[in-house]
């Protein structure tokens, strides 16, 4: 049969039904899966060396012929293998633990190459759990060669996965190779698809290793951001949107009766806002500010703008406690003027929510704030003008989508308090423009970080008390919900039973996680913003969004458990209101990088420049959590690293959505990337 990259991987010489279900506990289930299975890293076994000019310490190569083997068992009961080797410059030891099957396996009087770290001493030379390949053996030979190194299974040997990928490589279609538009191979100076496949597998050197990889990781940027272009400019072409107008009155009577001046940061996001509303062209635009700095307030006036008009507004945000806060916000802004606002969450009752979704299709309703509620199939909406979702890194692609879809090409405003660093933007939030709230509002006094270990504790606690006695209120942040024997770490349940107890016993204290029942939850987050409940301790569960200007001391336990990001929204709890703010981070870790980020906490308060350093020290994969981004899992680029290359490749994804070479590249796309560019390849 003809084997094409999308054949079953079942079908390579050698997978059985068990080999294939361990390859596809790594991923691997067609040939283009296992093509893609890069290596991890590389070992030069170039450099063969005669026993006696082995180097001790070092990893290295040698050839030698076995002349005998023992085993036995250690007091321990450890299985312990020796293979003895012999070149024409002397006599090496092999040692294996655990592996009494090495003895049958390599013969007397066999050749073998090995790989592994040297231990000069007397009176041999001795490698330990050594790698060992047979000269002459059928299959790839990691003598003399640069050798590639997978992630693997217990059950995948790295020598049976390079022979796969070897006979994987030999059926590789030169008529379906090339993906790429010729000009851009030709303008980036790239080698073809097949070559670098070949060579990122098996490097012949360096050299053309290098290449290989600048080809794939260009051919993997290029596609992403073609897609993400592509949408772009679907929305921005054939697909007529919304045309809101001028600002009317509702508009000018909010702006003018804010209780605050805008900053100028505010301003010319609104600028930019309103500017896409009052084009034909749906709006996609991404407000990305600094806890605290004023977003809420440009989502008010553009959902202003969108009633105004005739138009529904919808507001999406991940928790019923934000849910919650911006209804009260939007409802103190607007209701005034006779907008009808309604909060939809999953704890209405049946009768109370149904009779909530008829209004909503009825057009009863201007604006409506829920949780991913918003998103269930029985609700419609009767002329949808504008959707917005809050805290955006904790929705997926589809999500917002799905949300959209709710009305005829309504604008689309994304607002997100974790600042995005431009690699991030241009690969997650391609498809978006994007407007940055840098400034805070005017009187706000940057919050005061210190780090301290657990033997300062209770002065930590005295300076609570001190503070709730000038009439503030605090917050106490721990790792985890209950106790756990795996994982040494503050317990939000256990801290509060003791502190109740102990120094906080005469103050009212609250307890907050994610694992209480919503209302109860709210209860106490309720209770906490009226001022009934001075301290309140808590999980991660109050890092988004809670507003508490009264708030003046936040105390994060177990602090190196956290990112920077996190932190930092941690942080933003607190200094919300006209008093000097403190935030305490409390650990007993040495570990130098995790010193390295508290100290960074200390010294700098910009969210913005925060979010640079958290994707530099944790990487990518860390900076949004598990997946709630929606970018497709990258298998060979990294953002970080391949800065120049995301730049050329998305310069070169902008000259393609623009020619007839785009309708090569759709499918390409489609099959690369559909389950994250679904919406837009659906027609």
């Amino acid at each position: 049969m003809t084997i094409y990259k999308s054949t079953n991987v079942q079908y390579l010489k050698g997978v059985g039904n068990q080999k294939a279900a361990w390859l596809a506990n790594l991923g691997i289930l067609t040939i283009q899966d296992l093509l893609e299975h890069f290596p991890r890293r590389y070992e030069d076994r170039r450099q063969i060396k005669a026993i006696n000019q082995l180097t001790n310490g070092e990893m290295e190569t040698f050839i030698a012929t076995i002349i005998g083997s023992n085993g036995k068992k250690s007091a321990r009961g450890v299985n312990l293998t020796k293979i003895m080797v012999r070149d024409h410059t002397g006599i090496a030891e092999l040692i294996f633990f655990n592996q009494p099957y090495l003895k049958t396996k390599y013969k007397l009087e066999e050749q073998i190459m090995v790989y592994g770290k040297i231990q000069k001493k007397i009176p041999y030379t001795q490698v330990v759990n050594p790698e060992m390949e047979i000269i002459g053996n059928t299959g790839f030979l990691a003598s003399g060669s640069i050798l590639p190194i997978y992630s693997c299974s217990d059950n995948i040997s790295q020598r049976w996965l390079r022979g796969l990928l070897k006979q994987a490589l030999s059926y590789l279609n030169t008529s379906e190779a090339e993906i790429l538009p010729a000009e851009v191979i030709k303008d980036n100076h790239l080698i073809g698809h097949n070559e670098a496949l070949l060579n990122i597998h098996f490097p012949a050197d360096w050299e053309i290793l290098k290449k290989s990889r600048e080809r794939l990781v260009f051919e993997e940027l290029y596609l992403l951001q073609c897609g993400l272009l592509y949408s772009k400019r679907r929305n921005r072409g054939s697909l007529s949107g919304i045309k809101h107008a001028s600002d009317g009155h509702l508009v000018r009577q909010l702006e003018q009766n804010l209780p605050f001046s805008l900053t100028h940061d505010q301003r010319q996001t609104l600028l930019e806002v309103k500017a896409d509303m009052e084009n034909t062209v749906v709006m996609q635009r991404m407000v990305q500010g600094d806890v605290g700095s004023g977003k809420t307030v440009v989502a008010a006036i553009a959902l202003a703008k969108t009633v105004e008009n005739g138009y529904q507004g919808a507001l999406m945000v991940p928790t019923e406690i934000l849910a919650e806060q911006h209804y009260r916000t939007l409802s103190e802004l607007l209701s005034v003027y006779g907008v009808r606002i309604a909060l939809l969450t999953g704890k209405l009752s049946k009768y109370k929510r149904q009779q909530l979704i008829n209004d909503i299709g009825e057009g009863v309703v201007d604006i409506v704030i829920g949780t991913h509620a918003l998103i269930q199939e029985d609700v419609f909406f009767k002329a949808l003008g504008l959707v917005i979702t809050d805290e955006q890194h904790r929705f997926g692609v589809r999500q917002r989508a799905k949300l959209q879809s709710k009305g005829k090409m309504p604008d689309v405003l994304v607002m997100t308090a974790t600042p995005i660093p431009r690699t991030m933007a241009l690969t997650v939030y391609g498809d978006l423009d994007v407007s940055s709230i840098k400034q805070l509002p005017p009187g706000r006094s940057p919050v005061k970080t210190f780090v301290r270990d657990s033997s300062r504790r209770s002065l930590v606690y005295k300076f609570i008390i001190d503070e709730v006695t000038k009439g503030h209120q605090a917050y106490i942040v721990c790792p985890l919900v209950e106790e756990s024997e795996k994982i040494q770490a503050q317990s939000a349940v256990k801290l509060y039973s003791e502190l109740k107890q102990s120094f906080f016993r005469d103050i009212s204290c609250g307890l907050v996680h994610g694992k209480m029942k919503m209302t109860n939850k709210e209860k106490v987050m309720a209770d906490f913003y009226q001022q009934k409940i001075k301290i309140l301790i808590s999980t991660t569960v109050i890092e988004v969004g809670v507003n508490v200007p009264n708030a003046t001391v936040m105390v994060i336990e177990g602090a190196d458990r956290f990112g920077l990001a996190q932190l930092h929204q941690l942080r933003g709890r607190i200094g919300r209101g006209k008093y000097q703010s403190y935030c305490i981070l409390l650990s007993d870790n040495k570990n130098t990088e995790s010193r390295e980020r508290m100290k960074i906490m200390t010294q700098i308060s910009d969210g913005f420049q925060l979010a640079e350093q958290d994707l530099i020290m944790r990487g990518p994969g860390h900076f949004f959590g598990e997946q709630q981004h929606g970018l497709p899992d990258l298998k060979i680029a990294d953002i970080l690293q391949d800065v120049d290359l995301l730049l050329k490749a998305r310069k070169a994804a902008q000259q393609t959505v623009n020619s007839k070479d785009m309708e090569k590249i759709v499918p390409v796309i489609a099959a690369r990337f559909s389950n994250h560019f679904d919406i837009m390849l659906q027609s």
